[in-house]
Formats: C-alpha cells, sequence, structure tokens
C-alpha cells in the first residue's frame, strides 16, 4: 500500500475515532440534561456517516485482497467501538468514585 494511502486511512481512523467519542459523549449528555446544541449533535452524526463512508469509498477501490478489505473495515469498527467503550467506562468510574466520595462526606458529617 503506497504511503499515500497508508495516511488516507489513518486520517479516516482518527476523524472517525473523534467523531464516536464526540457522539456516545453528546448522546450521554443529553440523557443527563447537560446541554448539546442540535448543531453540535447533527455534525457528529455526520462524522460518523462521512468517516464510514469515505472508508467504504477508499476500501471499494482498493487494490487489496477482499479479505484485507474485509479486516480492514472490521478493524475500524472495532476501533470506534473500542474507543466508546472506555470513554463510556472511563465517565463511569469517575462517576462511581465522585457517588463513593459523597457517601462517604456524609457519613462523617452525620458523626459530627
Amino acid at each position: 500500500m503506497a504511503l499515500n494511502e497508508k495516511g488516507y486511512y489513518f486520517t479516516l481512523l482518527l476523524y472517525g475515532l473523534f467523531a464516536a467519542i464526540s457522539l456516545q459523549k453528546s448522546v450521554r449528555d443529553r440523557i443527563e440534561d447537560v446541554p448539546v446544541t442540535n448543531l453540535y449533535f447533527t455534525l457528529c452524526w455526520v462524522s460518523i456517516g462521512s468517516a464510514l463512508l469515505l472508508l467504504s469509498i477508499g476500501l471499494w477501490y482498493a487494490t487489496i485482497t477482499q479479505s484485507e478489505k474485509g479486516f480492514y473495515a472490521m478493524s475500524y469498527l472495532l476501533s470506534l467501538f473500542a474507543a466508546v467503550a472506555v470513554q463510556k467506562n472511563v465517565r463511569d468510574i469517575a462517576l462511581y468514585h465522585l457517588s463513593i466520595a459523597d457517601i462517604g462526606n456524609r457519613d462523617l458529617e452525620s458523626f459530627k
């Protein structure tokens, strides 16, 4: 694969990862009643769609075997999933630690 093709796929990977994390955060913020503008929310969806479309077009015209195309496509999708899962778990763990600290503070205040 030529260096410019590698750069294309690397750029798409970074773009897709950013879009997936931004979309996941926007969805969760909306669930938690944190304000998210409709414009930003729509741009996140458009970015995910664009990244997937550009990857599909790139792989369609790539001069590699079908199995390699499938490998790249699955690796890409699993990378997006992993980024969302890691971001979600980090946020859940932080929320858990805050709730434990809050419970500990309430227990200390009851002993005063």
